[in-house]
């Protein structure tokens, strides 16, 4: 098996030396250090790591070199090894430099020379960023194969769960030699392959997690907090219910990260100045609930809500009951189905919810729709324009920045590959067995066009899971949860307790909200967060009159 490769580029061979010492001495077990004295030395080096196939971690280079810089060298580095972690090592006078690498060149992140002590400045960012790394780096052995077809939507949703739960997996094309040797004659596809050799056909994503280990059930029948919904606001509930105590049980029907999971980058949270993807926001937060005990059952889905004195009982899919003294509500939101004709019967064949980033290397060279004018369109369009020939974002309104921060807006229309259609939406979609073509409506004109392509992901709108808390928890009339001040008096007809209700509290005591499913929420990773935190202050009010 050969080891993944960290390569460090410095043309001072007393500092090349040094750092591929430390790093020789955190990282050398696991990886293979690599050294080079400029950058045309260590593009040669990378040449010859990909024509081999052998992976690239982590490039971590000098920025003031002579004949090229450190930004223009992981620039090209960035063309051979597209997921590789990338850092710049500088000098304090050089993090402007840095700051811009960061903005334009994707560098993920840049330390300051002197690097000692290594324990405190240079091993944290690189565990951070390693970390990362093989959260998505799948080497093609040891894990789950799926043999089906590019085209199939049970397939792409097999991919999409086990991506989004961090479970090393490998595609393989039912018609490809390798394919057609695994299927060994007649079986029902998808067709997946676990590591010890059991053949699942057509599994349900749940089958295949119970296959895999992942927990569906609960250990127990009661705990202090009940989840539901493993997105930031839930997991941040998770994380500081259990660290102070509360015996924590979080329930998500998919991953955890929820809609935010999915964002190809999140560029604007607090403390990750080069950002960070949903996904490894997601797998962060899932490490720290589960190190403060949290119990994470997934895939697992809460079908109905029943109130029994101070106790709140949820029934389960598989027919389980979990029962608790505080609930929290963050189930999140859904994208809303596109209402094109066409549209229903090519899902997961070419028309994707969400960034759907297991298909990102089949969009090389081909021409990619993302409709929507959020930030997480806006995300996916520059993530999906680092494969595609070509990304157009078909947005209804007249105004890109009405919806998106600025700081993306700028991106979008600096990129040479991404194209802005304003007033257009979709009137339909086309194709056999996969998406072929869309028909664009332009709604000031009402002209119409046809353009070929074979992806579109879709990021409109905000539909709310919350039909299973009909009779007893209040919705508003779009389905989401008002809390404290936003409920009314008629909500409160029923209310046993002579306080009003907190500040994230709905008219059942002892029901938190917290997050996108909440009345007016804003619509923000760290707005989430924080709300979700805070719950667990008025979590501990509520219990403590129990």
């Amino acid at each position: 098996m050969t080891k993944p490769v960290i390569l460090v580029v410095d043309d001072d061979p007393d500092v090349l030396r040094a750092i591929a010492r430390d790093l020789r001495r955190r990282y050398g077990q696991d990886y293979r250090v690599l050294r080079a004295a400029s950058g045309q030395e260590a593009l040669a080096a990378l040449n010859e790591l990909q024509e081999r196939g052998d992976p690239v971690a982590l490039l971590l280079s000098d920025q003031r070199m002579p004949q090229m810089d450190g930004v223009g060298f992981l620039s090209e580095a960035m063309m051979r090894f597209p997921n590789s972690k990338r850092a710049l090592l500088t000098a304090y006078a050089d993090t402007e430099a840095a700051i811009s690498a960061i903005n334009r060149s994707q560098v993920d992140y840049y330390l300051l020379k002197p690097w000692d002590p290594p324990e405190e400045r240079l091993y944290p960012v690189l565990d951070d960023l390693l970390g990362d790394w093989k959260a998505s780096y799948r080497p093609g052995y040891g894990g789950v194969r799926i043999v089906g077809s590019r085209w199939s939507a049970e397939t792409h949703a097999l991919k999409d769960f086990l991506a989004r739960n961090a479970v090393p997996y490998e595609f393989i094309d039912a018609e490809s030699e390798e394919g057609t040797s695994l299927l060994n004659g007649e079986a029902l596809l998808p067709l997946a392959v676990l590591p010890e050799g059991e053949r699942l056909e057509a599994p349900a994503p749940s089958e295949l997690a119970e296959r895999l280990g992942l927990r569906t059930s609960a250990e127990s029948e009661f705990y202090d907090l009940a989840i539901v919904g493993g997105g930031p606001a839930g997991l941040a509930s998770a994380v500081y219910g259990a660290s102070e105590g509360l015996r924590t049980v979080l329930i998500e029907r998919e991953a955890t990260g929820g809609q935010a999971g999915t964002s190809s980058r999140i560029e604007n949270y607090l403390g990750f100045p080069s950002g960070l993807s949903g996904a490894d926001l997601a797998r962060r937060a899932t490490t720290q609930a589960e190190r403060f005990g949290v119990e994470i059952l997934t895939p697992q889905e809460v079908r109905s809500l029943r109130i029994d004195g101070p106790y709140k009982r949820l029934t389960l899919s598989n027919g389980s009951e979990v029962s608790c003294h505080v609930l929290m509500l963050a189930t999140g939101v859904s994208w809303r189905k596109l209402p094109a004709p066409g549209a229903e019967q090519l899902a997961g064949r070419g028309v994707y919810y969400g960034a759907a980033m297991t298909e990102a290397m089949s969009c090389k060279n081909e021409e990619v729709y993302i409709v929507g004018a959020g930030n997480s369109a806006g995300q996916a369009a520059m993530y999906f324009a680092e494969y595609a020939k070509r990304v157009v974002m078909l947005i209804r309104g007249d105004d890109l920045g009405k919806s998106m921060s600025h700081y993306l807006v700028e991106r979008i229309e600096e990129h040479p590959t991404i194209d802005v259609m304003l007033h257009t939406e979709v009137a339909a979609c086309e194709g056999e067995d996969h998406l072929e073509r869309l028909t664009l409506k332009n709604k000031k004109t009402g002209e119409e066009q046809t353009v070929d392509t074979k992806y579109v992901f879709v990021f409109i709108g905000a539909a709310p899971r919350t039909d299973w808390l009909d009779g007893v928890v209040v919705r508003d009339e779009r389905g989401f949860v008002p809390t404290g001040p936003d409920l009314k008096d008629h909500h409160l007809d029923g209310w046993p307790l002579e306080r009003e209700p907190y500040l994230l509290e709905t008219n059942i005591p002892g029901i938190f909200v917290a997050g996108d499913v909440r009345h007016e929420s804003v619509k923000r990773v760290a707005s989430a967060v924080g709300e979700g935190s805070v719950a667990v202050h008025f979590m501990h009010r509520h219990l403590a009159t129990l």
